[in-house]
């Protein structure tokens, strides 16, 4: 029954069955958390299969065929050994995989192609786009800040997240009221924005597209407002729209 519930919820596409119900992945990293999640599951299926298993000869092989009493042993050295060392095994390698997996996600680099500053507030986001200048300091050379969103209508102004495909992409997240949560599920990934405290990391998109993305923590009363959109571009597309995005400012300036 379990497999075919499985094949019945899965039937669509056999990748969305081998994602085990996983956003499809966008990025390098997100790519590594699937396949660590994929491992997970496959180690529990065959430590699941190992204890059917065991009870089910135990059932078949070891039930009551009369009323004498069985031999009775105090223990049983060997198994004892083995159920007290097999878990031990399968944790240090559950641990290996996941701190091998988590310092690769967390990883940051020293020059990054793209660096954006995500301010999350009550209700929506703000993108600063940063660039350093001749004398080696960041300034923002482009700007978007979001307005609240209703939830329940799908073509609502977004504020949308630009960035180029196949560039690694830092995002540096910040609050100034409460702790929200900066996610984009088919990065396979959240992160918490929390005041007086910057979180950052880094990722590389390798699919084009136009992403969701919210806040994943319970901020107050219009949470659920707080939408906004990832969008992947060609390289071109994103020059296209920084070189826009200067010349906009530089004409308000001139104002």
């Amino acid at each position: 029954m379990g497999l075919l519930a499985l094949t019945a919820t899965a039937c669509s596409t056999d990748s969305e069955a081998a994602r085990l119900g996983m956003p499809e992945p966008i990025s390098d990293q997100a790519e590594r958390m699937l396949t660590l999640w994929q491992g997970s599951w496959i180690a529990a299926f065959a430590v699941g299969a190992v204890v059917w298993g065991l009870i089910i000869w135990a059932v078949l092989f070891h039930r009551k065929r009369s009323d004498d009493l069985p031999p009775q042993v105090r223990y049983n050295m060997p198994i004892e050994i083995l159920y007290t060392a097999v878990p031990f095994v399968i944790i240090g390698v559950l641990f290996y995989f996941t701190a091998r997996d988590e310092a690769y996600v967390e990883k940051t680099t020293a020059n990054p192609a793209v660096v954006v500053d995500v301010h999350g507030f009550q209700w929506s986001w703000q993108f600063d786009y940063r660039e350093k200048d001749g004398s080696g300091q960041e300034r923002t050379v482009a700007s978007e800040v979001g307005v609240p969103v209703d939830p329940n209508v799908e073509t609502g102004a977004k504020p949308v997240l630009t960035i180029p495909v196949d560039q690694t992409v830092r995002i540096r997240l910040h609050a100034n009221d409460v702790i929200h949560s900066f996610w984009v599920p088919a990065l396979l990934y959240k992160k918490d924005v929390m005041p007086g405290y910057t979180n950052e990391f880094e990722f590389t998109a390798r699919k084009t597209g136009t992403y969701e993305g919210r806040c994943a923590e319970l901020c107050g009363v219009d949470h659920s407002r707080m939408l906004f959109q990832l969008k992947v571009v060609s390289q071109a597309e994103y020059d296209q729209y920084i070189a826009a995005a200067k010349a906009k400012a530089a004409g308000g300036a001139q104002q």
